[in-house]
C-alpha cells in the first residue's frame, strides 16, 4: 500500500448521512460546508467529488485549475462551444484552454448547473443585503462568492486576474429574446447531488455564496456535503468520453499527460 492509498486518519464519515451508497473503502474524505463558506483542495486524477445539496436552493460556485501547471485552468467559452450547450449535466465535461478535460460529470440528479452567471461580488451583497458586521451579527460565513474564491485561489499563489468564470453548480438560469438573464428560483432540491470526476490532477476552489442573481432579499447561502472517493479514470467506454467527439479529444487529452 501506498502513502496515497493509505485513509485520512480520524476522518469523520460525513458522507454516510447524504451518500450512504458510497463504498465505505474507496471514500477518501467528506466535509460538511455552511452556507456562505468556502474552501478549496488538491484533488488527483481518478477521483470523483460528490456534491450534495443538504437544502433546497444551494449553489456552489467551482473554479478549477491545473495542479501541475496553474496556467491551465478551466474554460468557460471553450467547454460551452465545444459541446454546443449553454448549461451543464450528465455527460459534459470541463474544459481548460489548452483543449484536455480537467473534470467530467459523471451522474447528476439535477439536469442543468449555470456556467454563465459568474459570481456575487462584494459591492452587490452589501445593495441587496446590506452590511451585516461580525461584531453585531455573529455571521462568520457572511461573505461573496468573489471574495471567497479570491481568498481559496490565493493559497496557491493566484490572485485576481486569475480568477475564472465559475460553474454554479445547482443554479439555473434563462435568457430571454433580449439577452437578459433571470434567475429560476427552487431549482435544486435538498438531496440532489452531482459527481464530478477528475480527469487531471486538479486545485478545486469553491464558495457556497448565493448565486449573484437570487432574487432572495436575504443573504441565505445553504449548505452543501462533499465527499471525494476512488473512482479511476475514465474507461475506454466512459459515458463521458462517447458524450460527443469534443469530449472523447478533451479525454484523450488529458489521458496524454498521464502515459507511463
Amino acid at each position: 500500500m501506498s502513502a496515497n492509498d493509505l485513509p485520512i486518519v480520524d476522518a469523520i464519515e460525513h458522507w454516510r448521512s447524504f451518500a450512504p451508497e458510497l463504498a465505505g473503502e474507496d471514500v477518501l474524505f467528506s466535509e460538511l460546508v455552511p452556507g456562505g463558506g468556502h474552501w478549496s483542495y488538491t484533488l488527483p486524477r481518478g477521483t470523483t467529488l460528490r456534491m450534495t445539496a443538504l437544502e433546497d436552493g444551494a449553489n456552489l460556485s467551482v473554479a478549477l485549475y491545473s495542479a501541475k501547471e496553474k496556467l491551465e485552468r478551466y474554460n468557460m467559452p471553450d467547454s460551452l462551444k465545444a459541446q454546443h450547450t449553454a448549461h451543464y449535466t450528465k455527460g459534459h465535461v470541463l474544459m481548460s484552454d489548452m483543449g484536455r478535460s480537467l473534470a467530467s460529470i459523471t451522474s447528476d440528479t439535477v439536469g442543468w448547473h449555470d456556467p454563465l452567471g459568474l459570481l456575487l461580488d462584494d459591492r452587490r451583497m452589501a445593495e441587496k443585503y446590506g452590511e451585516h458586521r461580525y461584531q453585531e451579527f455573529r455571521n462568520g460565513m457572511y461573505r461573496s462568492g468573489r471574495a471567497g474564491l479570491l481568498i481559496e485561489i490565493g493559497k496557491y499563489g493566484l490572485a485576481k486576474r486569475d480568477l475564472v468564470a465559475p460553474v454554479n453548480f445547482f443554479s439555473k438560469i434563462t435568457v430571454d429574446e433580449e439577452g437578459r438573464f433571470a434567475f429560476v428560483p427552487h431549482h435544486s432540491k435538498a438531496g440532489d447531488h452531482v459527481d464530478l470526476r477528475l480527469d487531471m490532477d486538479v486545485i478545486l476552489a469553491f464558495s457556497t455564496a448565493p448565486h449573484p442573481l437570487d432574487p432572495s432579499p436575504t443573504y441565505s447561502g445553504k449548505k452543501v456535503g462533499l465527499a471525494l472517493w476512488r473512482s479511476g479514470a475514465a474507461a475506454k467506454d466512459d459515458y463521458c468520453r462517447a458524450f460527443r467527439p469534443e469530449n472523447a479529444r478533451a479525454l484523450h487529452n488529458s489521458d496524454m499527460l498521464y502515459l507511463r
